[in-house]
């Protein structure tokens, strides 16, 4: 018996960040003051919170210390754990600089509702124990003793949860469809290839809480017909990989996964497979063609996965959040999971919150909440307190929102009339720095850049509007570029075989319906509103705030500046080759960007 319990958050930002030097600091002066007998420390999955990161709680009291370095340890075992007393200058500080010590009473976690982050941050991922302990494969005793495979799939019905990787589709009827699949061979699959920039919503889940994909899973299987699964994930998430498997072979010991579970007639096997990092890969057919051994290319449908998938075979698959869900359901019930959100979105949903926001990180919210109160409320609002110009939703094929959108309810219906897609969880903030029409290129060069090329209007398609999206941000577009532009997207949306190619022009078309104004203004003026496409950029000195120090013109890499302290400095716009330096080295604002 421990009387504390130190959990130091282990997630891929914290880690970064040098949390394994806490821990180890920890466990040293733990040793070093006679208190590793009476003190645990214990490594979980994410906060959410990166952007605060490295990351220490102590229990009982719950204390939240944040950007903990290994330099800061002596004070905080002397301090906290021997005299009892909380070290204020780690605690987190929030509006008239206040110390807040509590998670509860931090704005971050304060609208959150966690289900699917339910166990990230307070179990350690390696030890099934603790699992079980927050009630862990619960789930699946109840299934496998009170309830039938119909009972199952009604419950999921009931739930209203619809896929969490981006299509939405309702996960009761999409299981249904399986079960009704005749044939004495099934496979489930969990979808892991989690590949949009900046998102980490699925690695999170996989690192910090493991065994409840597994559980997930396996009610699937039980309630689909399913005796083998696959859990699809890239292999360059390899710690995520590594917990998977401890996690499989810790179930297999315990008689939780593998022949007769429980003592029932139900047997599961489950395997990893890891995949090459091609984002395609993250559209089913194209998953399964690559578990197959073949190149990962999705195929037309039909014939669905839910009739043949996997080797021909009845194949359900679903994403990392998505399976993550279900033992809650089944534990609590899914009414209790449909009183959360809207209508038809039900649930909450997990986001990746980064960009020019105060506050990065995981979030998980019910359905419904206004991007507002993510932003703002959670987020803490515009780094710099600068203002808020737009939100991309969805990762790279999704779109992008503007001001007169943040009260808009965050659900599937909502953002889709928006021109917006909720995707896996991908949500970029951008301020008044950012050029929307950079952005569009962006997103369209990962997209372009991930195609695989089976289809000729994605293949081709997003090529050619690369090129003009390229040729508009380097000044030299015209207005006919802009009307072709539009027009390729639209059929490349209409043409292309899957997902992938499907929404690729949404950053695109959201751009444009939203900020036309500044495509034009880089045709007509040439110039960017948003002084962000180098090539329009111009910069000159303003001669009433010049102190003539000579900072820009000693800093510029290819002496552009001319000028001493008897005369005036002047840049040679001809052979500036628009690098910034003199703008971010001169202490008086004197240079101009135009």
């Amino acid at each position: 018996m421990y009387r504390a319990h130190v959990l130091v958050c282990g997630g891929t930002g914290c880690t970064s960040s040098g949390s394994h030097g806490v821990m180890d600091g920890l466990k040293s002066e733990l040793k070093k003051q006679n208190l590793d007998d009476e003190v645990l420390v214990v490594q979980t999955g994410c906060h959410g919170m990166c952007e605060m990161g490295p990351i220490v709680v102590v229990y009982p009291e719950g204390t939240f210390y944040c950007r903990v370095s290994k330099d800061d340890v002596p004070e905080l075992v002397e301090e906290h754990l021997l005299k009892g007393r909380t070290v204020d200058r780690l605690l987190y500080t929030g509006e008239g600089d206040v110390h807040v010590p509590h998670y509860s009473e931090i704005p971050f976690y304060s609208k959150q509702e966690r289900v699917a982050l339910g166990n990230c941050g307070y179990i350690d991922a390696d030890k099934i124990e603790e699992y079980i302990a927050r009630d862990g494969y619960e789930a699946l005793g109840k299934v496998l003793t009170s309830m039938t495979p119909e009972d199952v799939v009604e419950e999921m019905k009931t739930s209203g949860l619809r896929g969490r990787g981006g299509g939405g589709f309702p996960t009761g009827l999409k299981w249904s469809f399986c079960a009704k699949s005749p044939g004495p061979k099934k496979y489930v699959i969990c979808n892991a290839d989690e590949g949009d920039p900046g998102a980490f919503m699925d690695r999170s889940i996989l690192e910090g809480d493991p065994h409840s994909i597994i559980e997930g899973m396996m009610i699937g299987a039980y309630a689909m017909g399913a005796d083998e699964g696959y859990i699809y994930c890239r292999a360059e998430y390899p710690l995520a990989i590594k917990r998977l498997k401890r996690a499989i072979d810790q179930a297999e010991e315990y008689g939780l996964l593998g022949e007769n579970v429980l003592g029932t007639d139900f047997s599961f096997s489950l395997h990893v497979k890891e995949g090459a990092g091609a984002f395609v890969c993250g559209e089913e057919t194209a998953l399964m063609g690559s578990i197959e051994g073949r190149r990962g290319m999705p195929r037309p449908r039909p014939p669905f996965p839910a009739v043949s998938g996997l080797w021909g075979k009845p194949t359900n698959i679903n994403n990392v959040e998505t399976w993550a869900n279900v033992p809650s359901i089944i534990r609590r019930g899914g009414a209790w999971f449909a009183s959360m959100g809207t209508e038809k979105s039900k649930g909450t949903k997990v986001f990746a919150l980064t960009g020019k926001v105060k506050h990065t990180g995981l979030v998980e919210v019910p359905m419904g909440i206004t991007l507002r109160e993510i932003i703002f409320d959670i987020g803490g609002g515009i780094l710099g307190d600068k203002k808020f110009k737009a939100v991309q939703i969805g990762g790279p094929s999704g779109g992008c929102l503007t001001e007169e959108h943040l009260d808009l309810p965050v659900s599937y219906e909502d953002l889709a009339k928006a021109g917006a897609i909720m995707g896996s969880g991908g949500m970029v903030v951008m301020d008044e720095d950012n050029c929307m029409v950079d952005v569009a290129k962006f997103f369209l060069e990962f997209t372009q850049r991930e195609s695989c090329g089976k289809c000729v209007p994605c293949r081709e398609g997003t090529k050619q509007m690369l090129l003009l999206l390229k040729k508009i941000c380097d000044g030299e577009g015209t207005m006919e570029d802009l009307a072709q532009l539009e027009e390729l997207a639209h059929m490349v949306k209409d043409m292309s075989l899957c997902g992938l190619g499907q929404t690729a022009p949404n950053p695109v078309l959201t751009t444009l319906r939203y900020f036309r104004h500044e495509y034009e203004a880089h045709i007509k003026d040439r110039s960017c509103p948003a002084g962000a496409c180098q090539a329009l950029i111009r910069y000159r000195i303003d001669q009433d705030k010049c102190k003539k120090c000579g900072l820009c013109a000693k800093n510029c890499p290819v002496n552009c500046i001319d000028g001493d302290r008897k005369t005036q400095f002047v840049i040679d716009e001809d052979a500036c080759v628009r690098c910034g330096t003199c703008y971010d080295k001169c202490p008086f604002d004197a240079i101009l960007k135009l």
